[in-house]
């Protein structure tokens, strides 16, 4: 292989990491955000949030985002079936998730006559893009229960735990930034690493 091949090969790795991490960061952020008291509603004792407020939140970060009816299905007169496809321009990356989702066809009653049965094809729509809007895109996590913790070490933990371990030894420090970097130290035993080190150095003293 060429040496003009191999850089252009490492170029193309950095760029496909940075357009990862880039999404990644995007997710993150928008996982982390609140979703405002006002739009979080109760059905059946589940908290659930309105589509406008999610949609708003798509429009806001995800612009350019698309939804297709793939498929429909009425299981006999009990539910209505909807199979859509979300896509959606994740920081120079266009992409695209199926989900599928269930209403129940309301009757009134007593009766096998039907309520409204043009609602109840656009609630199944409405549940369907909603999950995929949680699902691919992180929206409203809060109130999903869909947030993943942050176990990663603060800028000032990083840099009180490195200074600890360069007063051990440069190979201490290149040791202990490798462990910060593969997330083998973090919040959870940060109080017993910065221990652990404080005993080292008095050791070596």
């Amino acid at each position: 292989m060429s040496k003009e091949m191999m850089l252009t090969d490492t170029s193309s790795i950095d760029v496909i990491n940075d357009a990862l991490k880039a999404i990644t960061n995007k997710h993150k952020k928008v996982s982390n955000i609140v979703t405002p008291t006002p739009y979080i509603k109760k059905k059946m004792g589940m908290d659930y949030v309105e589509y406008s407020y999610m949609r708003e939140i798509a429009d806001k970060e995800y612009p350019g985002w698309s939804w297709t009816i793939v498929n429909t299905e009425v299981l006999g007169s009990e539910a209505f079936v909807i199979h859509g496809r979300l896509k959606w321009f994740d920081q120079g990356v266009w992409r695209e998730g199926d989900m599928t989702a269930a209403h129940r066809i309301q009757k009134k009653r007593g009766t096998a006559e039907f309520v409204d049965i043009g609602n109840d094809v656009k609630a199944s729509n409405t549940d369907c893009i909603k999950k995929a809007f949680n699902m691919y895109l992180n929206i409203a996590d809060d109130v999903y229960r869909n947030q993943v913790e942050d176990h990663s070490l603060s800028d000032d933990e990083k840099d009180e735990m490195l200074l600890a371990a360069g007063s051990i030894s440069d190979d201490k420090l290149k040791q202990i930034t490798q462990l910060i970097k593969d997330m083998v130290v973090h919040k959870g035993n940060y109080k017993s690493s910065m221990a652990k080190l404080a005993r080292e150095a008095k050791e070596t003293k």
